[in-house]
């Protein structure tokens, strides 16, 4: 069926969520899926593209994440439920946008489980046994180490199988370990090498100039690390005080994150051996399959590496399964906006799992892993479909804003008036950064989708179906043209040329802008937004009758620039 789900229905689902969550285990969720795969290659690759300059695509990637996570974060605290982050565009634009803002996120969260796979094995590849030295070739798993990946997936599947609890504290106990072995490997090397003539040779701090530095945001792993922000969001429905706990867990997992990419991005830099760079010829010449564990082996400090390749199962592993949770929910989501078959929002009442939306990604993953076997190629895939995914969020929030004014907003920033615009073009530059043609392949996988979309909507009436097209045609348009102008741009961005270097980051924002003014206008009170403001309605009387001295509990305390 293609219209949303009652109020009372989607409650009832809901309702088989168990609300367990707090802040230090969003916290854990949001902090475990940024340190996943990210940490153990993205220093390299990185360096490989932008050299010491690496250091500030970190920075940048941070400063964007943090941006786009504030205006979820409204969003998120509003609206507590599973998969929220396929819903808000949805509320806000109707059927159209929201699917092409769900397909997008749901694209990019789904190819980070075999890629957590991928990274896992990639580094096991480096022991000093013949069959794992076979797992990979040096640039995709053979199909032995595809056959490894596949027990992974199943790992992950089967931790999430059983309960939110479950998931909570294993997720919690694995975080920690994630933390603490990359703070010790950056510590480790820093104190075995610390080679600051690597940042003056070898072209200087920025040999491929600053427009690698931005492609490094889009590419290497950055914009995949820190989109790791959002699973909190998804959890939102297992969250014991989303108002307080959901801002707080994704703005401390992305200034957690920060310091420890910072830290193993020097450690990295100044580790390299430099009789290695100068054999390779420069940073992007460099071919380590085990980036820091091979630094760890050549500096002597051999149990690093011991514990390296143990973490290279558990970063990334304690990743996976945190995405195949947020996965599930998100298709729960999607289920419920009305665009999959009723047994993808089935929770099952014992374990508060949705289990079928759980099968469904499993399978989804299997695909994935089968059509890109390296840890590289999924990563620029995933980054792409990301940034896509970020562009609805600075238009949903302000749109709701305009449309549900007295909608209790437990998350309100004054400044999000502000925030919001630079975070539309914050989004829309990364997108251009990651370089034409890729940029053009993502937007075609983001046209894959619609025939579902198609199967369910086009069967309403025109009368019904019309303002859902009409609303979701600037995102459609935004699409193109930022392709057009990808394709356009300038030659250091994979473009043709036709944009003079400089003007066409210009041009960028120009556009950024203008579609989001464009986005907020076209915003409409669909029936996915009535339905939603009638639940938090109900919700709230339902609050105020089970208070204890009766008399309600009141309006929920803002934080952020209210605290």
């Amino acid at each position: 069926m293609s219209t949303p789900k009652t109020s009372s229905a989607e409650q009832g689902s809901h309702s088989n969520y168990r609300r367990s969550l707090g802040t230090i285990a969003l916290t854990a969720t949001g902090l475990g899926s940024i340190i996943g795969s990210g940490w153990l290659f993205g220093a390299e690759r990185a360096a490989a593209i932008a050299g010491p300059a690496a250091i500030l695509a970190w920075v940048i990637g941070a400063v964007v994440a943090l941006t786009i996570a504030l205006t979820y974060s409204e969003l998120g605290a509003m609206f507590p439920k599973a998969g929220g982050m396929v819903r808000y565009g949805q509320y806000s634009h109707g059927s159209l946008a929201g699917y092409l803002a769900a397909w997008a996120n749901w694209i990019a969260i789904v190819s980070v489980i075999p890629g957590e796979a991928t990274a896992s094995v990639q580094y096991m590849s480096s022991w000093d046994f013949g069959w794992a030295q076979g797992l990979y070739d040096g640039k995709e798993l053979t199909g032995s180490g595809v056959a490894c990946a596949s027990v992974l997936l199943v790992f992950y599947f089967f931790l999430n199988w059983f309960a939110i609890t479950l998931f909570a504290k294993t997720n919690t106990a694995i975080t920690v370990f994630k933390v603490v072995v990359p703070i010790m490997t950056a510590g480790a090397l820093m104190l075995a090498h610390f080679d600051t003539g690597n940042v003056k040779q070898f072209g200087g701090f920025a040999p491929n100039g600053w427009s690698a530095v931005f492609t490094a945001v889009a590419l290497s792993g950055i914009v995949w690390a820190y989109n790791g922000f959002q699973s909190p969001l998804n959890m939102a429905a297992e969250a014991r005080n989303p108002g307080k706990s959901l801002p707080k867990a994704v703005i401390l997992s992305i200034v957690i994150a920060l310091v420890i990419y910072l830290a193993l991005q020097v450690a990295f830099l100044m580790g390299v051996p430099a009789q290695d760079l100068t054999e390779a010829g420069s940073w992007a010449g460099l071919g380590f399959n085990s980036p820091l564990a091979d630094l760890s082996l050549a500096w002597g400090l051999n149990w690093l590496a011991m514990l390296l390749y143990a973490d290279a199962f558990i970063s990334p592993s304690g990743t996976g399964m945190i995405y195949a949770a947020t996965t599930s929910r998100m298709i729960h989501g999607v289920q419920e906006n009305g665009h999959l078959p009723g047994i993808f929002g089935k929770v099952d009442k014992k374990t508060g799992v949705p289990r079928p939306a759980l099968v469904l990604n499993l399978v989804i993953a299997f695909l994935f892993l089968a059509v890109f076997r390296g840890w590289g190629s999924l990563a620029e895939i995933v980054s792409i479909a990301t940034v896509i995914s970020y562009i609805t969020g600075p238009v949903a929030v302000m749109s709701l804003r305009r449309l549900s004014p007295d909608l209790k907003r437990p998350v309100q920033l004054r400044a999000m008036p502000v925030i919001a615009p630079i975070a539309m073009v914050f989004g829309s530059l990364v997108l251009y950064w990651g370089r034409w043609p890729l940029t053009g392949k993502v937007i075609l996988i983001m046209a894959v989708g619609l025939p579902v979309w198609a199967w369910y909507e086009l069967r309403k009436p025109w009368a019904e179906l019309k303002p859902h097209l009409k609303a979701g045609s600037w995102m459609v348009a935004y699409l193109l043209v930022m392709a057009a102008v990808s394709y356009c741009g300038g030659t250091e961005f994979g473009g043709r040329g036709f944009i003079p270097q400089g003007v066409d980051l210009a041009v960028v924002v120009v556009i950024a802008l203008a579609f989001y003014y464009w986005g907020v206008r076209s915003s409409w009170r669909n029936p996915s937004l009535v339905a939603a403001e009638a639940e938090a309605l109900a919700a709230a009387e339902q609050d105020a009758d089970t208070d204890g001295d009766g008399k309600g509990r009141g309006p929920a305390e803002k934080v952020g620039a209210d605290a």
